[in-house]
């Protein structure tokens, strides 16, 4: 298993990956598919301190993460907030450890302090993964978002870097 920075060739195969949760699921709020070149946009947008990275199994991505501003006020600039994902045939096998891990290694390289990560209530997986990544729930958010017909709370978890 290698993990690496992602690159815009890995545009396609992260947009399968994440399209499948936005369709399927409520492990991501939006509700529309990406378009390619969306998809290509978010991905340059997550360069430098604001990295994107996949990890490879037997030659293919197989999953990805990647950094994101926690808000837009300058107050915030020390926060960071991180996704995840993982392509469904991967699951369970330690790629969102994995993913996890070197994506919080490279927040406190780039000198952030705390990342947070927001996961739908009831999304047990994610949430077990970040509290074995040392993330711990620091509060929830009840019913603020509405995706298949349901509400749906919102698991707020932080770790601090330094």
């Amino acid at each position: 298993m290698e993990v690496r920075l992602a690159t815009l060739e890995d545009s396609e195969v992260i947009r399968q990956i994440y399209n499948l949760e936005v369709t399927t699921s409520t492990a991501t709020f939006d509700l529309v598919p990406r378009e390619i070149e969306e998809q290509r946009r978010w991905l340059t947008e997550r360069s430098g301190a604001y990295a994107a990275i996949v990890a490879v199994r037997d030659g293919n991505v197989v999953g990805f993460a990647a950094l994101s501003p926690w808000r837009d006020r300058a107050a915030y600039s020390t926060t960071v907030e991180d996704s995840v994902y993982v392509h469904r045939d991967h699951h369970g096998v330690g790629i969102g450890r994995l993913l996890l891990t070197e994506l919080t290694a490279i927040a406190t390289r780039h000198g952030f302090h705390a990342c947070m990560a927001r996961i739908v209530g009831g999304h047990e997986a994610s949430i077990g993964l970040h509290q074995a990544c040392g993330f711990d729930i620091v509060g929830t958010e009840r019913e603020v978002g509405r995706k298949f017909g349901k509400w749906l709370d919102v698991a707020i978890m932080e770790r601090l870097l330094s």
